[in-house]
């Protein structure tokens, strides 16, 4: 299994982060990627790829959540800092991310924008997929995308949607993150959506936890860990024909097809 959506370096873990991925491990996760936030967490996720080598690999992305932009922020300077960091990294980043649009903060959706349009062409420059955010901003998502001639893919993370939606996206040559919230047997819309998804659109699927974030159903108030992904994948397999081998065989395929190069 590959959790392609884990912030393994937040404050969360670092005081167990090898006991994090020693128990994803032994839950059968054989990859994780750890998104970017901020240009100050950036060398952070290096070093944790780097550390963790020996006992699960790790890929990276680098870019600017919506969330921890200023109000005025430069995208010009933002740009030139992730240029920067591309040239310099160390281990190779295999997309841009976290980026995106998000409705319920209060960075002026201008500014937020802004910043997500240069990054999205930022990566059309250099050809790697994008990780996308959202939060009541789907049709901005849309849209933003639109005006890129020609993206690379990429992921909507944590996806919520319609049907509609749903399609929208993987027109547009993405791929969809599937994480706790369909573990939750209250979110009956979102479960429909996967449940039509995992029957005609299973190549476009990937896993996720968002740890420490979004914690699986039956584990409300813990702390959330990749070592729960198979809370998604069981859950995937009983909404679905598939078996959970199948859904870990096609999921994987899928990973490996966004995020190129990664074997």
């Amino acid at each position: 299994m590959i959790d392609s959506h884990c912030h393994l370096d937040l404050a969360a873990f670092s005081n167990d982060w090898t006991d994090e991925l020693q128990r994803a491990k032994k839950a059968g996760v054989t990859r994780l990627l750890v998104p970017g936030t901020q240009a100050g967490q950036w060398q952070q996720q290096q070093q944790l790829a780097k550390d963790a080598s020996s006992i699960i690999p790790i890929d990276i992305a680098l870019g600017a959540h919506p969330y921890f932009l200023h109000h005025d922020e430069d995208e010009k300077a933002l740009v030139r800092q992730l240029d920067v960091a591309f040239e310099e990294a160390v281990i190779a980043p295999v997309a841009v991310g976290e980026i995106g649009l998000d409705s319920h903060i209060d960075v002026p959706i201008e500014t937020q924008k802004r910043c997500l349009q240069v990054q999205l062409n930022f990566a059309q420059q250099r050809q790697l997929p994008v990780i996308l955010h959202h939060r009541k901003s789907h049709h901005r998502l849309l849209e933003a995308l639109t005006k890129v001639n020609r993206h690379c893919g990429g992921v909507v993370h944590a996806f919520s949607g319609s049907i509609e939606v749903a399609k929208a996206y993987i027109h547009k040559g993405l791929y969809l993150g599937i994480g706790g919230t369909v573990t939750y047997p209250r979110a009956s819309k979102t479960r429909d959506t996967l449940a039509y998804l995992l029957h005609h659109f299973p190549g476009h699927l990937l896993l996720e936890t968002d740890a420490p974030d979004m914690p699986m159903f039956g584990r409300q108030g813990k702390q959330n860990s990749p070592a729960y992904l198979l809370d998604v994948v069981q859950t995937m397999a009983a909404l679905s024909e598939h078996s959970e081998q199948e859904i870990i065989s096609f999921t994987t395929a899928n990973y490996n097809r966004c995020f190129k190069g990664v074997e």
